[in-house]
């Protein structure tokens, strides 16, 4: 499985409404977005069947961007059921990806 891209704000509130759902909020103009790119394709490789991994432009979808006061890229934020779970700012390791993933599915 790969990232699933997310175009509109209709395609955020579909991807994030049911089950666990990792969303890299990204640019292409951003350097440690792209570094971020391998970790993220793996995750979505690791967790498919358990969890969606989703990317979304910020310049191409501004409104979901600003209403969820995204303000540094990159930004991950994990969703359970349409609920914000845990929000991480900045290149992170692919351990700790793995691990908010990994609890957002356990339910910890």
């Amino acid at each position: 499985m790969s990232v699933r891209p997310i175009r509109t704000k209709e395609e955020f509130f579909n991807s994030i409404k049911k089950g666990v759902t990792l969303v890299d909020f990204n640019a292409p103009w951003c350097a440690p977005c792209r570094l971020l790119e391998p970790i993220i394709n793996n995750l979505a490789s690791t967790f498919e069947g358990k969890a969606s991994v989703c990317a979304l432009n910020v310049d191409e979808v501004q409104e979901v961007a600003v209403d969820l006061g995204i303000h540094s890229i990159p930004t991950l934020i994990l969703f359970k059921d349409g609920t914000e779970v845990k929000r991480i700012v900045g290149l992170q390791t692919e351990a700790v990806l793995f691990e908010a993933l990994d609890n957002a599915i356990s339910g910890d």
